[in-house]
């Protein structure tokens, strides 16, 4: 990766501009983290010309950032995946997301919520008809987990801000409410997801093991997920707020089908409790049509 020898060459900040400090640089990372690989894709999503992004792709590979993958031999062509150092831009993004969101977009006030008019609203319920990339979160145990069931028509994903510990001044916080009121819920209501062919997973940037505290407490029988890495909060830009240091989601529900595709989005969500009950109003009507 570059290192320049200018006069701030010590200042980490400065250093790490010169790799990713021009705009199409964190689109691009953006746009591989959303499941965007193959060139053509790649220009047609950004708009930018053939060789601008021949120039950034060479060197997001040269700096480490990106890795090529042959996927056809005659001609060769090659899939653009992040490496480990450009999935560790993955929280940058998320705080950048953030940070535009609130002062840009936004009044500057700390919400874990949104209006129904709002851009973030916008832009999370036009994730409808959209397919969730290969990832995986890790579980409370900690062993890996594809978020989506393997084994159902349907998974229920739910992301909620966290367990049962408050951070301070967390009430003052727009649309955190009791964060474990909907995963009692979920737990209350199984055999009527489990009845629609429907598994629920639970989404939390919270630690495995917080997760797994909370699981044991609350008594939840589904999967409770760590995004603690922020994976599926970049690949599919999901609203977050910072409270505390910490990067939490903010409440939403995606219903994805069997192909990975998302097929419902509720959100904002007001009410946790009645979030459940129109989670089974959406797959009723999926199943429907």
């Amino acid at each position: 990766m570059r290192h320049t020898e200018a006069a701030d060459a010590d200042c980490a900040i400065s250093q790490a501009l010169t790799v990713v400090g021009d705009t199409w640089a964190l689109l691009l990372i953006r746009d591989v983290a959303g499941g965007t690989h193959q060139f053509d894709a790649l220009q047609h999503g950004l708009g930018i010309s053939r060789k601008v992004l021949t120039q950034r792709l060479k060197a997001l590979v040269a700096d480490d950032v990106l890795e090529k993958r042959l996927y056809h031999p005659h001609p060769p062509r090659y899939e653009y995946h992040l490496t480990e150092a450009g999935r560790g831009l993955l929280p940058v993004l998320v705080a950048l997301q953030g940070w535009g969101g609130r002062y840009v977009l936004g009044d500057g006030s700390l919400s874990g919520t949104s209006t129904t008019d709002s851009a973030e609203t916008r832009r999370v319920l036009a994730l409808t008809g959209r397919r969730l990339p290969a990832l995986e979160l890790t579980a409370a145990r900690g062993e890996p987990v594809d978020p989506v069931a393997a084994d159902r028509a349907w998974t229920v994903l739910y992301c909620f801000p966290g367990g049962p510990d408050r951070p301070d001044g967390w009430n003052g916080i727009p649309g955190t409410g009791d964060r474990a009121l909907e995963s009692r819920t979920y737990r209350d209501r199984m055999d009527d997801f489990a009845a629609r062919g429907a598994a629920v997973h639970g989404v939390s940037t919270q630690r495995p093991d917080q997760l797994a505290a909370f699981a044991e407490h609350a008594r939840i029988p589904f999967p409770l997920l760590s995004d603690i890495g922020l994976d599926l909060a970049a690949a599919l830009r999901l609203p977050t707020f910072r409270a505390d240091g910490v990067e939490h989601l903010k409440r939403l529900t995606l219903v994805v089908d069997a192909t990975r595709t998302i097929r419902g989005v509720l959100y904002p969500v007001a009410d946790p409790a009645g979030a459940v009950d129109d989670a089974l109003v959406l797959l009723d009507g999926l199943a429907a049509g």
